[in-house]
């Protein structure tokens, strides 16, 4: 037996390739696969073109994928069918990625798991069954705190010179994209969420400044407002962050958890061994039995 775990977000996907004992036997990266802008040809162009792909793929026997937008039905079909033209001898199983950042950060408690990266989202995991109590409304209605949320604020203050005339200028010096640029990419181009989301960097390059200090203190309190709070056990169990911005701004998502008494139980960046432990555990006996 040779089990592929994937975790994709929308701009990245990691994989590891286990044994039977659950020893890693490689791990690889590939783009994120999101069902609302990838479809099940553009899964398998990606995949097959793939050199670690393309030398393991005979001998996988199962595949476990969680990725960001598989959220329904018809969305796993995508992503599911793309994966199973390329690994045709394994049984092929996705689901959401909240689903794979839930088990990924399960310590024996109930908790809620939260993603904020490209995108965000947030659950409950009682151990047995993941709840949502909001939707996941994407980078146009939701995301807040995500990347693509700040890179959305950012842009815009760019083009309606509301930035600091340095700030200003070395966005100009970095990036050299003019207002008809960002509209193309926003609007027209492939992936707009990646787009919005990679200017990121740029933002935690110049945290300190006062006007991008207010905005993750802004989409932070958004978030744990609306994706948080939600659930009845917010303020007595721990709550859990995964992704690029939840990381990399902990200092900040801490300081505004700390306002409501919220119990910061993981924050990591990315949730692949974790959801490796977990499938060797608790999903591998099930399959095997």
């Amino acid at each position: 037996m040779r089990v592929l775990i994937a975790d994709s977000g929308s701009t990245k996907c990691d994989w590891q390739l286990l044994d039977a004992s659950g020893k890693e036997l490689m791990e690889f990266h590939t783009m994120g696969f999101n069902p609302y802008f990838h479809s099940a040809d553009k899964v398998q162009e990606v995949m097959s073109a793939h050199a670690d792909v393309d030398a393991i793929k005979e001998g996988v026997t199962h595949v476990f994928f969680y990725g960001a937008g598989s959220s329904s039905a018809a969305l796993c079909t995508v992503i599911e069918e793309g994966l199973q033209r390329v690994f045709n001898q394994a049984k092929v199983t996705v689901d959401h990625d909240l689903v794979g950042a839930a088990y990924s950060t399960y310590d024996g408690r109930p908790g809620i798991t939260c993603i904020i990266g490209t995108g965000s989202n947030s659950c409950h995991f009682n151990g047995s069954n993941v709840s949502e109590e909001v939707p996941a409304l994407a980078y146009i209605l939701g995301d807040e705190a995500s990347g693509s949320w700040h890179g959305k604020k950012l842009l815009a203050a760019k083009l309606y010179h509301h930035l600091p005339a340095e700030i200003e200028a070395d966005f100009d010096a970095t990036y050299g994209l003019s207002k008809n640029d960002i509209i193309d990419h926003v609007y027209l181009k492939e992936d707009p969420n990646v787009f919005l989301a990679s200017f990121m960097t740029f933002i935690g390059k110049h945290k300190e400044e006062p006007l991008f200090k207010a905005w993750l203190s802004e989409g932070f309190r958004a978030f744990l407002d609306v994706h948080v709070k939600c659930f009845a056990g917010w303020s007595s169990e721990p709550v859990h962050f995964i992704g690029s911005v939840a990381y990399h701004f902990q200092e900040e998502l801490r300081a505004e958890c700390a306002k409501d008494g919220i119990e910061v139980g993981q924050i990591i960046k990315k949730p692949i061994d974790g959801l490796a432990a977990y499938h060797m555990k608790h999903i591998l006996p099930q399959v095997e039995s």
